[in-house]
C-alpha cells in the first residue's frame, strides 16, 4: 500500500479524504514533482486515492480556491502555470501583508520561539549545501516555513491562512521562474529579520522584510518571451 493510500484510508469522512488528497497534490505541485499544466482528472485522482469522484472534485476545489489549479470548462482541471503578471501580484500582495505580520510578531514573540527560528534556520542552512532537485525543492520549502512561521507567532488566524496561499503560489512562482541555482528567499536576510525581532525593533524588522520581499522577486526572470514558431525552434532552413 502506497503512503497516499494510507494517508486516506486512515481518514474517515468524506471531508477528512478530501483534504488529505489536496494536501497531498499541494505538496506535489508546490514541490514540482507536478508540473504546471499537468491535467489533474477528477477520474485519475479518485483512482489513485481510491476514492470516490466526489470526493476528488472536492480536493481540487480547494486547490482552485488557493489558486494552485486551474480549471477550464469542457476542459478539466489543471495545476497552474502563473503568468509573470500573476507574480508580481503575488510578491506585491506579500508587500501589503508581512510588514503587518512582522509588527503583529514583535508583541507575541518569546525567547522559545526565538529558539525555534533558530533552528528552522540551520534546516533551512543546510539544504544549502545541498545540490540537485531535491535539495532545491526542499530549501524553496524551508524558506517559505520561516514566512508561516511568523504568520503563526503573529497569532491572527485569518492572516495565517492569507500567508498559507500567498506563501504556496510563491514558492510555485520561485520554482517556475527563479533563476538562481539555491532559492533567492534570503538566508542571511531571515537572520537580521528575527534579530530585529530579539530586539524588539519592529520598524526595522518591517523593512528588512519588504527588502527581502524585493530581493526575492528581483531574482525571477519575469520577462514576457514571445514563443518561436516551430520552424525556429527546430533551427530547420
Amino acid at each position: 500500500m502506497s503512503i497516499s493510500e494510507q494517508i486516506i484510508l486512515s481518514e474517515t469522512t468524506p471531508e477528512d479524504r478530501s483534504m488529505a488528497i489536496r494536501e497531498a497534490l499541494r505538496n506535489a505541485i508546490i514541490d514540482r514533482r507536478l508540473a504546471p499544466g499537468t491535467k489533474l482528472s477528477e477520474a485519475e485522482v479518485g483512482s489513485l486515492f481510491d476514492v470516490s469522484r466526489t470526493v476528488a472534485r472536492a480536493a481540487l476545489q480547494m486547490l482552485t480556491f488557493e489558486g494552485l489549479v486551474k480549471t477550464e470548462r469542457n476542459r478539466g482541471a489543471f495545476v497552474s502555470n502563473p503568468s509573470p503578471d500573476e507574480a508580481r501580484q503575488i510578491f506585491a500582495s506579500r508587500r501589503l501583508i508581512e510588514p503587518g505580520i512582522v509588527a503583529a510578531a514583535l508583541e507575541r514573540i518569546t525567547l522559545e520561539d526565538i529558539e525555534q527560528f533558530r533552528r528552522q534556520l540551520q534546516e533551512e542552512e543546510r539544504y544549502m549545501t545541498e545540490r540537485g532537485p531535491a535539495a532545491r525543492r526542499a530549501e524553496i520549502k524551508a524558506s517559505g516555513d520561516f514566512h508561516l512561521m511568523l504568520a503563526s507567532v503573529a497569532g491572527n488566524s485569518i492572516l495565517q491562512r492569507f500567508m498559507d496561499e500567498l506563501i504556496a503560489r510563491s514558492s510555485l512562482v520561485i520554482a517556475l521562474y527563479g533563476r538562481s541555482g539555491v532559492s533567492s528567499c534570503g538566508h542571511s536576510e531571515h537572520f537580521a529579520i528575527l534579530d530585529a525581532l530579539k530586539d524588539g525593533n519592529g520598524e526595522r524588522a518591517a523593512a528588512l522584510m519588504l527588502h527581502h520581499i524585493d530581493h526575492i522577486e528581483a531574482d525571477l526572470d519575469l520577462q514576457e518571451k514571445q514563443g518561436l514558431g516551430l520552424k525556429d525552434a527546430l533551427a530547420i532552413g
